[in-house]
């Protein structure tokens, strides 16, 4: 991370027209919300580390070959009282905040109350989740935060735990075609017992509007922890269209250590345990059942934060994720250690993986490897147990943050965009990774470094890779940053968009497309003419039989009306396609 990155940055509320360099595709319509710390000092107090940071949103709309760029600092809980305080006063994962050495005995014991049992930040400055028709800036704790899309403007502060049991919950939901979103909580000491929660919350029709969607909000299952007070760590989980597959691996959040580490003066952070003795479990969960199949899977100790993709082929579940051998990542984020060492030294580089879960395995024999899919060189051996030890297939090393065209989620995908952070733990490149070809094709420049690409299919795209990759592009201090614009093909620049600010560097985004009210192709527009055509004798018809059959005291003049206003109007929309 360049040292300037961790200054606070203006925010820009008012809409502002970017200068565009370049052709942006006419289709091209919607808005991507970007999300990341912006803010990092509050009066004399700093936080220590940039996840830390206090969430500034960011939107570029696209509409008629403009851009229009604003951005807005996330107005929750936690900003309203550092704002008003003048310093920081809400704790953070990374940063443990202790009160005005001038405040009296009572305020001092209500802070330390708090922290003993954590009520956590609204910061949510890692990503945006949808859930029906609405929009809320999330982190990872029980507090979501409901914004408007398009102005920025922050809303009302929803708590998970009034819906689901659930003290934790992933920034990187699920969404099927049916607008229904699907996510994964924890549950500390639910009961007695701490599991895992998946859950899912339905799609809502345009109109609903003042309801809560988590309101509707279905358990779909639940997984026991293996170990009740030192649940897994995880910042994402696979969907296919039969299962869910989750990751308990041996990176856990110690939480004994967590009500005790504000009076041993250390941040919450500091109570995430590694466990490498460990092995990592592979849960493979049947979406229709909410059961987990009866084999059970396991590797080796790794840490993962970002899952690529899942998918289904020939009997078996194969699954991407971006793995590391350690937890040594988040500790690059620290800001002191960004602006001595900001080079890669000490910590453990990405590795793209490749799974591969068998999901018949009754005919195999101890010691046989039951991977029988050409499709990757991924192993799982049968234990004399009846367990699988998966190995995986290692496809490149140096990525993260990546994202697939979302069409093929759950779908077996060809290219895979992402970050290059192989010399630092911050991306200075963004790439194209054919998966079937292994070829890797690259963007930079100097002094840019640009966030986690997003790919945008074209409407009626007719190829995977059809369409534009976005991503946000900051640069040194002084120069304008831009929103990149890379042909999904190709991955040569179609064009890039000025801001009049610096923007800054951000984590996660969400598109929200907004497709013209028609957008038929040739084919279709010759076919809805001719079924509209085909109507035209029977609403003749109709008619017919209506005005023979009126009644004495009907009104036939206004029956007779209505349905040559109905003739009318078919025969305009045959004309419209015409």
């Amino acid at each position: 991370m360049d040292p300037h990155q961790s200054r606070n940055i203006e925010e820009r509320p008012e809409p502002y027209t970017a200068e565009v360099k370049g052709s942006l595709p006419d289709w091209l319509t919607g808005t991507l919300l970007r999300n990341g710390p912006g803010m990092f000092t509050v009066g004399e107090t700093t936080y220590n580390h940039w996840f830390d940071g206090m969430a500034l949103m960011q939107s570029f709309t696209f509409k008629d070959g403009q851009v229009i760029y604003r951005s807005r600092y996330l107005q929750g809980d936690t900003y309203n009282a550092n704002m008003a305080a003048k310093r920081i006063v809400v704790s953070e994962m990374g940063t443990m905040a202790y009160p005005d050495p001038n405040k009296n005995f009572i305020v001092k014991a209500i802070t330390f109350l708090n922290h003993t049992v954590p009520d956590f930040t609204d910061n949510g400055a890692s990503n945006f989740i949808r859930y029906g028709n609405e929009y809320f800036a999330t982190s990872e704790t029980n507090y979501i935060r409901k914004i408007d899309p398009f102005t920025l403007a922050t809303q009302e502060k929803v708590d998970y735990l009034k819906y689901i049991a659930v003290n934790m919950v992933t920034s990187h939901p699920h969404y099927d075609k049916e607008g229904n979103t699907y996510n994964i909580g924890t549950s500390i000491a639910e009961k007695g017992k701490t599991k895992y929660t998946l859950f899912k919350v339905p799609s809502a029709p345009e109109t609903e509007t003042g309801k809560s969607p988590l309101k509707k909000a279905e358990v779909l299952c639940t997984v026991p922890c293996r170990s009740l007070l030192s649940p897994s760590y995880y910042h994402s989980f696979g969907m296919t269209d039969n299962y869910f597959i989750f990751i308990e691996q041996p990176f856990k959040l110690d939480i004994l250590k967590m009500a005790t580490a504000y009076m041993r003066g250390v941040n919450w952070a500091s109570c995430l345990k590694h466990c490498p003795e460990e092995n990592t479990l592979i849960h493979l969960i049947d979406r229709k059942t909410g059961k987990e199949v009866a084999t059970k899977y396991f590797a080796g100790q790794m840490v993962i934060y970002h899952h690529v993709n899942a998918f289904e082929e020939n009997g078996h579940v194969i699954f991407d994720v971006i793995g590391y051998d350690d937890c040594s990542l988040y500790d690059m984020f620290y800001l002191q250690k960004q602006k001595d060492k900001p080079e890669s030294k000490g910590w453990s580089k990405p590795v793209y993986r490749r799974y591969a879960l068998p999901l018949h395995v009754d005919s195999g024999a101890a010691g046989q490897n039951l991977v029988t899919n050409s499709l990757t060189t991924a192993t799982a051996v049968k234990e004399a147990d009846g367990k699988l030890l998966c190995m995986p297939e290692v496809l490149c090393e140096g990525l993260e943050l990546p994202r697939i065209n979302y069409d093929f989620n759950g779908k077996k995908h060809r290219f895979v965009y992402a970050a290059c952070t192989e010399e630092s733990a911050v991306a200075t490149e963004v790439r194209l990774k054919h998966d079937s070809t292994k070829e890797i094709v690259r963007w930079g420049e100097d002094n840019c470094w640009p966030s986690e690409p997003v790919f945008i299919p074209r409407p009626n795209a007719e190829s995977e890779d059809d369409g534009v990759v976005l991503a946000s592009v900051c640069t040194v201090p002084g120069k304008l940053g831009f929103i990149l614009v890379l042909d999904g093909k190709t991955f040569k620049e179609v064009a890039r968009a000025y801001m009049n600010n610096e923007l800054h560097r951000d984590m996660h985004g969400y598109f929200i497309p907004r497709l013209p009210i028609v957008n038929f192709k040739p084919l279709e527009i010759k076919n809805l003419k001719n079924q509209m055509q085909r109507l035209l004798p029977l609403v003749n018809k109709v008619q017919e039989l209506s005005a023979s059959r009126c009644q004495p005291n009907a009104n036939p003049l206004g029956q007779t009306h209505w349905l040559q206003i109905t003739r009318k109007r078919t025969r305009e929309r045959a004309g419209v396609l015409s």
